[in-house]
């Protein structure tokens, strides 16, 4: 019991206490729930857009069109909607157009998002990106109505609540593509269905400066689900090893993470033609950026800073 206890105790003073594990985008909640049309011809009834995820984009839109085309310029996040890139040189008119995503039905995780890719027969490089509709916005604070409306929120005393529709609802749910407060990044999982390909997957990721990083989780070489994770190799457990800075907090000091898409890699050497693959879930383990988020003044409340950069 006592030598128990000693173990405890190493473990609680080599391992960081403030790492946290989150969801960051589960594609079995990004299923089309709402219906809205997307021209003034539409008569579909069946569901096209995620409600949780609506972005209105009619601000951007010039002054040629009248106000009924621009209630058609919304978009969400429905697994449908994402887009697969081509690598230039694979870009003929039948790989473009058989190269797709779509929701896939899986008997253990539900609705998942099905990816197709369309590589050349040629033997040589090739590459493709899958990457959401839109740049996933870390503050998006308006509310979505049953019927697609979007309304900016207000928290009824003139202060715009800055956390976004793309966080996780509550602590310990899955996110929609943006977790805030993130240090240093320890590992990045992903729960994706393997149908023996020998490409590469890398996962992509924006900080909060814009910054893009493409991180290589494996090849997808095995049968059904697997988890592939990459380990930070730069990353410290002891705490007392790592080297300590004092930075400025407001407005540095609210760091996230954004999902910015998947990249599959062929190899000329490997099969091309027609690829298949299943995606559930992107996971990661940070340590938390700043440990006390609860402060005297919402800076941001104030100045706008950070939601302008956005």
């Amino acid at each position: 019991m006592k030598k128990l206890l000693i173990l405890v105790v190493i473990a609680m003073l080599t391992v960081p206490m403030f790492a946290e594990e989150g969801v960051l985008i589960d594609f079995s909640l990004l299923n089309a729930d709402i219906n809205v049309r997307v021209n003034e011809n539409d008569t579909n009834d069946r569901p096209n857009q995620n409600r949780q995820t609506m972005m209105d984009f009619s601000h951007a839109a010039g002054g040629s069109f009248t106000a009924q085309q621009r209630s058609f310029m919304q978009s969400s996040l429905a697994i449908a909607n994402w887009e697969v890139i081509l690598a230039s040189s694979s870009r003929t008119v039948d790989n473009v157009t058989l190269s797709f995503t779509r929701e896939a039905a899986s008997r253990e995780h539900g609705t998942v998002m099905g990816v197709r890719v369309r590589f050349p027969i040629e033997p040589f490089n090739s590459w493709a990106l899958i990457k959401p509709p839109f740049d996933i916005p870390a503050y998006e604070n308006s509310t979505v109505s049953e019927s697609g409306a979007i309304t900016p929120a207000d928290q009824g005393d003139g202060i715009t609540n800055i956390r976004s529709r793309f966080e996780a609802s509550e602590p310990g749910t899955p996110a929609f593509g943006v977790i805030k407060n993130v240090g240093v990044l320890r590992e990045v999982k992903v729960r994706v269905y393997g149908l023996n390909f020998p490409h590469g997957l890398s996962t992509i990721l924006v900080d909060g400066m814009g910054n893009e990083r493409t991180i290589f989780m494996g090849f997808l070489n095995f049968d059904g689900w697997g988890e592939l994770i990459w380990r930070n190799p730069a990353y410290m457990q002891e705490v007392r090893n790592r080297d300590i800075r004092l930075v400025p907090l407001y407005p540095f000091n609210t760091p996230f993470i954004k999902f910015g898409g998947f990249l599959i890699q062929r190899d000329a050497a490997n099969v091309g033609g027609d690829f298949v693959t299943y995606f559930k879930d992107v996971a990661i383990i940070y340590d938390l950026a700043v440990l006390d988020t609860d402060r005297d003044i919402n800076d941001e409340a104030i100045w706008n800073i950070i939601q302008t950069r956005e």
